[in-house]
């Protein structure tokens, strides 16, 4: 009997921090702090399924207009965990990427994530972390990309806009899971979701459980993917 069809790269937006905090009557900080716990397990689950890339949409070209004690309490908790889990990220042999406009971030921020990167860049499984990210802004700059290189207009074609996106070695995600009971895509990885499996729950991120990884991963063993054929 064939195994289950397993995805090689799963991709997800984590939403229902904040109203996860304010079920609880905690303040929104509280929702991501609980998420970065609902990150460390969603990893290790996924890695024993045999998944080997985790994207997570973690900040939004679009929250910087959420209000300012909010995106600064991110900014600094993206860096607490980053200094807190490299050193078990390397242990385990989890390469960390961050990809997004990453130039817009503080330099303390920015030095912190190169850090991390460099420190893991010779683990097994991938981690990303997409944070200041947009999907259109990623199609963007590659696109700036292509006109920077000279490329001829008669040479422009679909590789050549991949390979000058945020994370070209990178695979396509397979799945996309969506929490929080929201069905879009919020601008997440829009070039390379075009034929990603959607799942969505209705599930806040930091509740998100092993279970329901299993459910979404059963989901997908469970489809025919033609590709357009």
């Amino acid at each position: 009997m064939a195994s289950p069809a397993v995805p090689q790269h799963i991709a997800i937006v984590m939403d229902g921090n904040r109203r996860w905090a304010r079920g609880r009557h905690l303040p929104a900080i509280a929702g991501h702090r609980a998420g970065v716990e609902t990150i460390r397990r969603t990893l290790r689950h996924a890695r024993e399924r045999g998944v080997r890339y985790l994207t997570l949409y973690s900040f939004s070209t679009e929250n910087w207009k959420r209000d300012p004690t909010e995106v600064e309490a991110l900014m600094r908790l993206l860096e607490e965990t980053i200094l807190r889990e490299t050193d078990s990220l390397v242990r385990d042999r989890v390469r960390l990427r961050v990809i997004g406009r990453l130039p817009e971030l503080s330099d303390r921020l920015q030095r912190a994530i190169e850090g991390a990167v460099t420190a893991t860049q010779g683990g097994e499984d991938t981690m990303t972390i997409a944070f200041n990210y947009g999907g259109r802004a990623e199609i963007v700059d590659a696109v700036r990309g292509v006109v920077r290189d000279g490329v001829a207009p008669d040479a422009i074609d679909e590789a050549a806009i991949a390979q000058r996106l945020y994370a070209p070695d990178i695979p396509d995600p397979d799945l996309f899971i969506r929490t929080g009971g929201e069905l879009r895509v919020s601008n997440f990885l829009l070039w390379q979701v075009a034929y990603a499996e959607m799942w969505a729950t209705p599930v806040l991120w930091p509740d998100f459980s092993l279970a329901d990884l299993d459910t979404a991963l059963a989901s997908f063993a469970s489809r025919e993917r033609r590709f357009g054929r």
